[in-house]
C-alpha cells in the first residue's frame, strides 16, 4: 500500500495550476499540447522520473514555485505525473501554503486511474497539520480510511502534530488512544515525544511529564529528544536551573546529555541575564564528557555583551582560543549588532570588514544589520549601496532588506528613491510582503500624496496581498491628514464591507483614535517613525530604536589572545534606556555626537 502507482494523464490538472506572480507566472492550458507514447504505455518515462527528481531540488533549495511550474510544463508537454510526482507537488504546495489546491489533487489522481496510497495521504495530511488546520488534515484521514488505505504510525504522528501545532493537546491524547486500540499503528517514540513538545509548547509541564510516564509504562524509554524538550520548555519559561537538575534525571535513564542539552541550559541563563551560571555550566560540561561548540560561545558573546560585561567577553574569546574554535559569521554579526545598536556605524563597518578579511562569508543576517543600522544613522543611500556588494558576495537580498532601505529613503522623505528600490526588488523577483507596502504607504502618506498611497492598494491586489485592516487605516490617515475626510472615510467604509479585508487581532482603531495620535507626532515635523515597519530586532519603530540612548563607555581587551591574526573591536554599552517614543533627528544626532567621544577608548581584542 505504501509504494507509489502509476495512472493516465488527465485534463484536470490544469484545475491545480495555480499562476506564479511575476515573470515566473505559468500560463494554464486544458489541453496538453503533446503526448508522450512512453506514458500513454504506462512505462516508466525517464522525463516524469528526472523531472521529479527536479521538483524535489528545488524544493530542499527553497524553491517551491519553481517546482510547481516544473510540474505544470510536465503536464503540459504531455506527460503523466506519477503518485510520487503528485507527493512532490504536494510539498511544492505546501511550502507555498497554497492548502486549497491540495484536496483537489485526491479526485484527479483518481481520474487518472491511480489509486492514492499513504504515503500520497500522509503528504497531505501533513500539509494541513503544518499549517495548524486539523479539520481539514481529519477529512483527509477519513478519506484514507474511506480508500480503503490503512493508517500508518506516521500518519497519526502527523496528525498528533496538527493538534499540538493548533494548540489543542488533548485532541493529540485522543489519537494517542485510538492507536493504542488500533494494532496495526502502535505508538513509537516519535509518538510520545510529539505530545511531550504539544504540552510544552502550551507550558503544562505537569502533563508532558504524564506523557513520559505513559511512554514509560508502553515500554519505550525517554530519549535525549524527550529531555531536551522538556529542557528547553522549563528554559523558556525561566527555569533554566530545572533544565541543569534535568541532566541528573537523564544520567539516571543512561541518557547522555548532548550538545544540543547543554546548548539549551547555556542560552536560558543567557536569556535570563545569568552569565555567572552560564559561563560556571560551560566549565562543568567537561565532567558531563561535552566539549563546548560555537554555538554555546556566540550564546555566550551575546549574553555578555547584553549585559555590558566585557571581562565576560573577554573569558568566552580566551575558552574560544583554547578549545580551537574559531569565531564564524555569526560571531562577528553579534558584535556588529552592538556596533549598530550603539549609533557607531563606523565601528561596525569595521568589524564587517574583518570578518571579509578573515574569509568568513557574510549573510543576509549580517548584511541586514549593516542595512539596519545605516537606515538607523539617516544614511539610506549607504545602506543602499549594500545591494551591488551583496550581489559581488553572492547573497540574494530578501523582503526585509529592501523594505529596510525603503523605509530609510521614506523616513528621508524621498519617495522617488524608496518606489525605486520597490521596482528593483520586483525586477530581482522578489515578492513584496504586507509591512513593504505599509512602508510605502506611510512614506507617501508624510509626502502628502495619499492617492500613490491609496494606489498601493490596487498593486497588493495585482500581487495576490491581502491588505489586513491596519494597511487601510494607514491609507485613511493619508487622506485625512491633508483634510479630505470624506475620503478617509469612503476608504474605511468600502473595507468594512470588503470580505477578503484582513482584519487586526488588536481591536480596530477608529479615525478619530488615528486621529489623535497623529496630531501628538505633529509637534515634531521631522519625526522618525513608521507604523508597522519592522527595523530592529526587538520589533521597534524607528522612532523607538532612535531613542535607545548609550550611557556608559567602556574598554574590551584580551591580554592572552596577542598571537592571533584576527582583530575585532568591541564597545561596551550600558543598558539602552528607551526614550519617549518620538524624537526629533536633530535630538538623536546630538546624542550619537556624544557616543563618538568615547570611540577612542575601547582598545583592540584579537580573536583567531
Amino acid at each position: 500500500m505504501g509504494r507509489h502507482q502509476e495512472g493516465t494523464i488527465s485534463n484536470s490538472a490544469s484545475s491545480l495550476r495555480e499562476p506564479n506572480l511575476g515573470k515566473d507566472k505559468v500560463k494554464s492550458s486544458s489541453t496538453p499540447v503533446s503526448r508522450c507514447l512512453v506514458c500513454l504505455d504506462k512505462n516508466s518515462c525517464r522525463v516524469v522520473r528526472s523531472r521529479t527528481k527536479l521538483m524535489n531540488n528545488l524544493i530542499s533549495r527553497g524553491k517551491p514555485h519553481e517546482a510547481h511550474s516544473i510540474f505544470n510544463n510536465l503536464v503540459e508537454e504531455g506527460h503523466r505525473p506519477t503518485l510520487i510526482t503528485y507527493t512532490t507537488l504536494v510539498a511544492a504546495l505546501t511550502r507555498q501554503r497554497r492548502f486549497k489546491s491540495i484536496p483537489l489533487l485526491l479526485s484527479e489522481v483518481e481520474e487518472n486511474g491511480m489509486k492514492p496510497d499513504s504515503i500520497l495521504f500522509n503528504a497531505m495530511i501533513n500539509a494541513f497539520s503544518e499549517s495548524g488546520n486539523v479539520n481539514d488534515a481529519m477529512k483527509i484521514f477519513r478519506k484514507m480510511e474511506e480508500s480503503g488505505c490503512k493508517p500508518t504510525t506516521s500518519t497519526f504522528n502527523t496528525l498528533i502534530k496538527g493538534y499540538g501545532i493548533a494548540g489543542k493537546p488533548e485532541e493529540s491524547l485522543k489519537l494517542l488512544e485510538l492507536m493504542l486500540q488500533d494494532g496495526n499503528a502502535k505508538p513509537n517514540d516519535r509518538t510520545y515525544n510529539i505530545l511531550v513538545r504539544a504540552w510544552c509548547n502550551k507550558k503544562r509541564l505537569d502533563q508532558a511529564w504524564n506523557v513520559v510516564d505513559k511512554m514509560v509504562a508502553s515500554g519505550i524509554q525517554p530519549d535525549a529528544v524527550t529531555f531536551n524538550t522538556l529542557a528547553r520548555a522549563y528554559a523558556e519559561n525561566g527555569e533554566t536551573s530545572k533544565a541543569e537538575r534535568l541532566m541528573l534525571e537523564m544520567q539516571h535513564n543512561k541518557v547522555n546529555p548532548n550538545e544540543r542539552t547543554c546548548g539549551i541550559v547555556v542560552n536560558g541563563y543567557c536569556k535570563e541575564g545569568n552569565m555567572t551560571d552560564a559561563l560556571r555550566f560551560v566549565y562543568r560540561m567537561k565532567d558531563l564528557g561535552v566539549n563546548p561548540n560555537l554555538v554555546i560561545f556566540n550564546s555566550l558573546i551575546k549574553g555578555f555583551l547584553n549585559i555590558t560585561d566585557t571581562d565576560g567577553v573577554d573569558e568566552v574569546l580566551t575558552l574560544m582560543e583554547e578549545f580551537g574554535i574559531k569565531p564564524d559569521v555569526i560571531t562577528f554579526s553579534t558584535i556588529m549588532n552592538a556596533w549598530s545598536s550603539a549609533g557607531l556605524m563606523e565601528k561596525c563597518q569595521e568589524i564587517f570588514d574583518d570578518m571579509i578579511k578573515a574569509d568568513i562569508e557574510p549573510d543576509i543576517h549580517s548584511f541586514g544589520i549593516l542595512a539596519k543600522g545605516y537606515v538607523r544613522a539617516g544614511d539610506p543611500a549607504k545602506a543602499e549601496s549594500l545591494l551591488s556588494f551583496m550581489g559581488k558576495s553572492g547573497v540574494h537580498p530578501n523582503v526585509v532588506i529592501f523594505t529596510t532601505i525603503m523605509s530609510g529613503w521614506c523616513t528621508a522623505g524621498k519617495m522617488e528613491h524608496a518606489w525605486g528600490i520597490f521596482e528593483k526588488m520586483c525586477e530581482m523577483g522578489i515578492t513584496p510582503n504586507t509591512k513593504t507596502f505599509e512602508t510605502l504607504i506611510w512614506g507617501y502618506g508624510e509626502a502628502r500624496q495619499p492617492w500613490k498611497a491609496e494606489d498601493l492598494l490596487h498593486i497588493m491586489e495585482e500581487k495576490g496581498i491581502v491588505p489586513e485592516m491596519r494597511t487601510i487605516e494607514l491609507v485613511a490617515e493619508a487622506w485625512r491628514a491633508i483634510g479630505l475626510m470624506d475620503e478617509a472615510m469612503r476608504l474605511l467604509n468600502e473595507s468594512k464591507e470588503d470580505p477578503e479585508v484582513i482584519l487586526n487581532k488588536a481591536p480596530e482603531q477608529s479615525l478619530e483614535t488615528i486621529s489623535r495620535k497623529q496630531s501628538l507626532n505633529t509637534s515634531y515635523p521631522n519625526a522618525l517613525q513608521i507604523p508597522g515597519v519592522v527595523v530592529s530586532d526587538n520589533g521597534s519603530s524607528a522612532a523607538n530604536i532612535r531613542g535607545q540612548m548609550i550611557s556608559k563607555r567602556f574598554e574590551f581587551s584580551s591580554e592572552s589572545m596577542q598571537n592571533v591574526t584576527r582583530t575585532m573591536c568591541v564597545t561596551r554599552t550600558s543598558a539602552l534606556r528607551v526614550q519617549p517614543l518620538v524624537i526629533c533627528r536633530r535630538q538623536f544626532q546630538s546624542q550619537v555626537g556624544i557616543c563618538r567621544q568615547f570611540e577612542n577608548t575601547c582598545r583592540v581584542v584579537y580573536i583567531c
